[in-house]
Protein backbone atom coordinates (compact mmCIF):
# COMPACT_ATOMS: atom_id res chain seq x y z
CA UNK A 1 0.00 0.00 0.00
CA UNK A 2 0.78 3.47 -0.31
CA UNK A 3 0.34 6.73 2.06
CA UNK A 4 -1.10 9.61 -0.58
CA UNK A 5 -0.88 13.35 0.80
CA UNK A 6 -1.53 15.91 -0.93
CA UNK A 7 -1.18 19.81 -0.71
CA UNK A 8 -3.60 21.83 -1.50
CA UNK A 9 -2.98 25.58 -2.41
CA UNK A 10 -5.97 28.29 -3.74
CA UNK A 11 -6.11 32.39 -4.58
CA UNK A 12 -2.88 32.26 -6.00
CA UNK A 13 -1.52 32.01 -9.93
CA UNK A 14 0.69 28.50 -10.00
CA UNK A 15 3.38 30.08 -12.35
CA UNK A 16 4.35 32.44 -8.82
CA UNK A 17 4.27 29.65 -5.95
CA UNK A 18 6.33 26.35 -5.65
CA UNK A 19 5.07 23.59 -3.99
CA UNK A 20 7.29 21.41 -1.61
CA UNK A 21 7.59 18.24 0.71
CA UNK A 22 9.55 17.84 3.35
CA UNK A 23 9.35 14.29 5.40
CA UNK A 24 10.51 14.73 8.91
CA UNK A 25 11.79 18.31 8.28
CA UNK A 26 14.25 16.98 5.51
CA UNK A 27 13.29 18.19 1.64
CA UNK A 28 11.95 15.91 -0.67
CA UNK A 29 14.21 17.54 -3.54
CA UNK A 30 17.55 17.27 -1.91
CA UNK A 31 19.79 15.34 -3.76
CA UNK A 32 21.78 14.85 -0.49
CA UNK A 33 18.65 13.07 1.21
CA UNK A 34 19.26 9.55 2.32
CA UNK A 35 18.17 6.87 -0.87
CA UNK A 36 14.95 6.36 0.60
CA UNK A 37 13.37 9.28 -0.81
CA UNK A 38 13.91 7.94 -4.35
CA UNK A 39 10.54 5.61 -3.62
CA UNK A 40 8.74 9.35 -2.84
CA UNK A 41 6.34 10.01 -6.03
CA UNK A 42 5.57 13.93 -6.14
CA UNK A 43 2.97 15.10 -8.61
CA UNK A 44 1.44 18.49 -9.18
CA UNK A 45 -2.01 19.37 -10.69
CA UNK A 46 -2.53 21.70 -13.24
CA UNK A 47 -3.96 24.93 -12.01
CA UNK A 48 -7.70 25.48 -12.21
CA UNK A 49 -9.18 28.66 -12.62
CA UNK A 50 -11.74 30.13 -9.89
CA UNK A 51 -14.54 32.35 -10.54
CA UNK A 52 -12.00 35.39 -8.58
CA UNK A 53 -9.47 34.94 -11.52
CA UNK A 54 -7.57 33.21 -9.46
CA UNK A 55 -5.86 29.64 -9.35
CA UNK A 56 -6.20 26.60 -7.27
CA UNK A 57 -3.68 23.79 -7.62
CA UNK A 58 -2.56 21.05 -5.80
CA UNK A 59 0.69 18.96 -5.39
CA UNK A 60 0.59 15.04 -3.94
CA UNK A 61 2.99 12.90 -2.84
CA UNK A 62 2.92 9.68 -2.23
CA UNK A 63 4.78 7.38 -0.17
CA UNK A 64 5.49 3.23 0.59
CA UNK A 65 3.51 2.04 3.91
CA UNK A 66 6.73 1.06 4.93
CA UNK A 67 7.88 3.99 5.40
CA UNK A 68 5.03 6.67 6.23
CA UNK A 69 4.61 3.87 9.36
CA UNK A 70 8.26 5.12 10.15
CA UNK A 71 7.40 8.84 9.53
CA UNK A 72 6.71 11.49 12.42
CA UNK A 73 5.92 14.41 10.07
CA UNK A 74 5.41 15.81 6.80
CA UNK A 75 5.09 19.66 5.97
CA UNK A 76 4.26 21.20 2.54
CA UNK A 77 5.84 24.48 2.04
CA UNK A 78 4.47 26.75 -0.30
CA UNK A 79 7.29 29.54 -1.67
CA UNK A 80 6.21 32.61 -3.86
CA UNK A 81 9.51 34.73 -5.05
CA UNK A 82 12.12 35.52 -1.89
CA UNK A 83 9.19 35.73 0.69
CA UNK A 84 8.86 33.32 3.33
CA UNK A 85 7.68 30.01 3.25
CA UNK A 86 4.10 29.44 4.33
CA UNK A 87 4.13 25.63 5.39
CA UNK A 88 1.76 23.28 6.61
CA UNK A 89 2.79 20.41 8.99
CA UNK A 90 0.47 17.27 9.78
CA UNK A 91 1.34 14.90 11.90
CA UNK A 92 1.19 10.99 11.29
CA UNK A 93 -1.32 10.24 14.01
CA UNK A 94 -3.45 12.96 12.67
CA UNK A 95 -4.36 10.79 9.82
CA UNK A 96 -6.82 7.84 9.01
CA UNK A 97 -5.44 4.38 8.37
CA UNK A 98 -7.52 3.52 5.85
Amino acid sequence: GKATLMCLANKGFPSDWSLAWKVDGSSSSSSSSSSSSSSWEESRSPGVLEKDGKYSWSSTLRLPADQWEKVGSVTCEATQGSQTPLSETLRRDQCSQS
